[in-house]
């Protein structure tokens, strides 16, 4: 089955084009291009959007939850109500997150989500996807562990470390560390070995151990400037380290109440249109009215859209959709800049190979947006939602 798709313009990211006409068979896209220069195929069936823009799914590599279900705990019948709300925020692909627990419950959580990352690659419906796994804990400061439970920090070890990796089936995509822990360079370095982004954060780090992790394997920094020792002139510290160098991307939690919107505006400018990563940090009150849910062990307070435990930040109810916006709200970055941090940006973070851009061969995966942003419809696999 051949569908064409029409609209007003089409970001690739990297491109724009004008009056796209966006070709897809069975379920992968077969041609990009502008109406100008392609004539519709005769046998296929046109569908068209009108005024809207057409944009690859967003991705979402650190969140934890939504819709009342907590990812640490939930079951794989909890999943197709999550993915479904993630849908209907544009996101067609995500890392579902861990927090610091126990090690036996985080091997037990792990399995769950490895046998939701290996359903996934198997199902059909029109709904967002867990491709893979983000290990947000143990092997984080206690300094800066925010929320994280200082029970269930450990010192990061190639055993420990192995072990989580056999209890997720080699599904961990995203590993998050603080670099300046005993035995961290090793990890990191095996980590890498086994083709795991390794993301510095929750992180008390000065300059030359963030700088020593770039050179074990590092290439991502998590939520910056949460979790992370502040910005100082004379000792700049991790943040000196993420914002500076170009060899690492890094990601940020653009919600108005994680980082300043002005602060967002300078983080953009530093990591630059390449290298910047939208993420939610969302957690189970996500898409919930005000009250009390979990993030894993830990209970969360929500009110007017806040999320704090013991007087600290704890995730957010953040939406894709939502941060995709505010980045152009909060900067001079255009639709197509933000989209591209929420999509191809992400995916060359953390190595996902056939997503974050619409090109011939990649998975059908793309969103109809309004002309400001808003999701109309989001498309899985060549369906609509």
């Amino acid at each position: 089955m051949k569908t064409a798709f029409i609209a007003r313009r089409l970001y690739t990211p990297l491109e724009e084009i004008q009056n796209p006409l966006l070709l897809v068979e069975d379920g992968k896209i077969s041609q990009v291009s502008s109406r100008s220069s392609k004539e519709t195929p005769a046998n296929a069936s046109v569908v068209d959007f009108g005024d809207a823009v057409l944009a690859p799914g967003f991705l979402d590599i650190h969140m934890h939850g939504g819709t009342g279900i907590d990812l640490m705990r939930a079951s794989p019948s909890d999943l197709p109500r999550l993915n479904k709300f993630l849908t209907s925020h544009g996101v067609t692909g995500y890392f579902a997150t861990t927090v610091a627990a126990p090690l036996d419950a985080t091997c037990a959580a792990l399995g769950r989500l490895a046998d939701a990352v290996e359903a996934a690659a198997h199902d059909n419906s029109v709904q967002a996807r867990p491709l893979g796994i983000h290990l947000e804990g143990p092997f984080l400061s206690h300094k800066r562990r925010g929320v994280h439970p200082p029970e269930n920090l450990v010192r990061p070890t190639l055993e420990i470390f192995d072990r989580l990796w056999q209890a997720a089936r080699g599904h961990v995509c995203v590993l998050t560390i603080a670099p300046e822990l005993e035995g961290a360079m090793e990890v990191i370095a095996e980590a890498t070995r086994r083709k795991v982004c390794v993301s510095i954060g929750h992180s008390d780090a000065e300059m030359p151990a963030a700088q020593d992790a770039v050179k074990a394997g590092a290439r991502h920094a998590t939520h910056t400037f949460n979790a992370m020792r502040p910005l100082d002139h004379r000792e700049p510290g991790i943040l000196g380290e993420v914002l500076s160098d170009d060899r690492i991307s890094a990601d940020i939690i653009v919600d108005g109440i994680h980082v300043e919107p002005h602060v967002v505006k300078l983080f953009l400018r530093a990591k630059g249109r390449e290298r910047a990563v939208l993420i939610t940090d969302a957690i189970s009150a996500t898409g919930m009215p005000d009250g009390r849910y979990q993030l894993g062990p830990i209970e969360v307070d929500v009110k007017d859209g806040k999320c704090t435990s013991g007087g600290s930040l704890a995730g957010s109810v953040l939406t894709m959709d939502r941060a995709v916006r505010n980045v152009t709200q909060f900067s001079d970055w255009s639709l197509r800049d933000a989209v591209r941090a929420a999509t191809l940006n992400p995916a060359l973070a953390a190595g996902l190979q056939g997503r974050g851009a619409l090109v011939p061969g990649a998975a059908a995966d793309f969103n109809v947006l309004s002309p400001t942003g808003e999701v109309r419809k989001t498309i899985v696999g060549g369906l609509g939602v």
